[in-house]
């Protein structure tokens, strides 16, 4: 019997398309994860503060306009809007190559890029959440969410080492030329990908955007018992996330002589755990229920980086400990996603899905800026090292608000959408 998730891909054209424009695009993101902040540090020489400031301006709108984005997108046409978006951040990344090689790059400039493409990825993230509905049937979503969630993992597994290959052999501000390439593959993807069959809901009546209010997304995530301390681990683990992970950079490269090229491989690892974690999630809830698969998720991939920074190594060795520590910590968090997603979707109803992807990520990704500034302003009073433990630490605090009889008790997602 064939794969559910390559059926498909195979035999739903559309839906096709859409998958291999956002695996292209998914690779060429690794690679700004990657390459962004070594423009600011070492093209640019910016300092640790100035890593946080345009790591914060690609994040901040999220933090802005994450429930107006959703309100205002309600039911206006999904493939216009995430077209649009992917053609302005292919532009709009594509200027931080030509500005270096013209000698006008700067941090400012590239400040301002980040906050504007970050803008743009946030309309198509919000559209994009309700679109793979409008490719495939009921019966068909769970195996396309795999299948995208899939491919996306694959590119964190191999997409980082070969980011490290480009910024060693061409420079970070020359290697974001692949970024660009991926959202104009992303935007065709999205183009090619037209629905067989229109699949409007109700939100899709009247005006656009007009049904509702702005605040009706928040409503349904924190009246949900379960959806509520979803959303609060989420909000935490990125604002902890940030602060360690753009400080590992830093600490790994400059500080303990982990040659760029190495350390991308050894963060790829994380990409090859998460890979495991997507395939064995649901053997393991229904192994032992959902509620607590998803606490075990947690302690792999908010315990364990942890043990990142107490140990006194550099160069390859230390590569070595972080790629396995990342390994361990993306099982977990592979698990999570799929945890994740699956109580969202048995929770918020369809013609609800856009607005409430809107507060989702106002409240999740809206963290990320915070975190991001904090990173730079606690490297500098502390360090980088310091600062990569109080990251961990963070992580760890994550795992509280889940915590609940609510969700410790949960068995499966049968009987969830009826809680209130």
């Amino acid at each position: 019997m064939p794969d559910p998730s390559v059926h498909v891909i195979r035999t739903n054209p559309a839906f096709g398309w859409f998958w291999l424009g956002q695996t292209v695009s998914s690779a060429g993101s690794q690679v700004a994860l990657f390459a962004l902040p070594l423009v600011t540090a070492a093209a640019l020489g910016g300092s640790a503060g100035e890593v946080g400031l345009v790591a914060a301006a690609a994040t901040l709108p999220y933090l802005l306009f994450s429930m107006l984005a959703g309100h205002l997108l309600e039911g206006r046409p999904h493939r216009a809007t995430m077209v649009t978006a992917d053609l302005a951040q292919a532009a709009l990344i594509g200027v931080i190559p030509v500005a270096w090689l013209c000698g006008v790059l700067s941090v400012p400039l590239v400040a301002v890029i980040a906050f504007l493409s970050g803008t743009a990825a946030l309309c198509f993230g919000v559209v994009g959440f309700s679109f793979v509905p409008d490719l495939v049937g009921a019966d068909d979503l769970a195996a396309a969410n795999r299948a995208l969630q899939g491919s996306r993992t694959v590119t964190e597994v191999v997409a980082p080492a070969g980011a490290g290959v480009l910024v060693s052999a061409l420079g970070a501000p020359i290697a974001m030329v692949a970024t660009a390439v991926g959202h104009l593959v992303s935007a065709f993807g999205v183009f090619r990908a037209r629905p067989a069959a229109e699949h409007p809901s109700p939100a899709r009546t009247g005006r656009p955007g007009r049904a509702g209010r702005i605040s009706d997304g928040l409503r349904i995530l924190f009246t949900d018992r379960h959806l509520r301390p979803l959303t609060l681990h989420a909000a935490i683990y990125n604002l902890a996330e940030q602060i360690f992970l753009l400080n590992l950079v830093l600490w790994a490269v400059q500080q303990q002589h982990v040659p760029a090229a190495v350390y991308g491989v050894a963060l790829g690892a994380i990409g090859l755990g998460a890979l495991v974690g997507t395939v064995t999630s649901m053997m393991l809830s229904a192994r032992i229920g959902l509620g607590p698969a998803f606490l075990v998720s947690l302690v792999l991939s908010c315990g364990t980086p942890l043990l990142t920074a107490v140990w006194p190594l550099e160069g390859l060795p230390l590569a070595i400990v972080i790629a396995a520590i990342m390994f361990v910590s993306g099982v977990g968090l592979g698990n999570a996603n799929v945890y994740s997603l699956t109580l969202r979707q048995s929770v918020i109803a369809k013609d609800q899905l856009t607005r409430s992807a809107g507060a989702y990520t106002q409240v999740m990704y809206g963290s990320i800026p915070i975190g991001s500034a904090l990173a730079g302003i606690i490297a500098q009073g502390l360090g980088s090292r310091a600062a990569v433990t109080i990251g961990a630490i963070g992580l760890v605090l994550s795992i509280v608000p889940m915590l609940t009889p609510a969700m410790l008790r949960l068995r499966d997602t049968a009987s969830v959408a009826s809680d209130g």
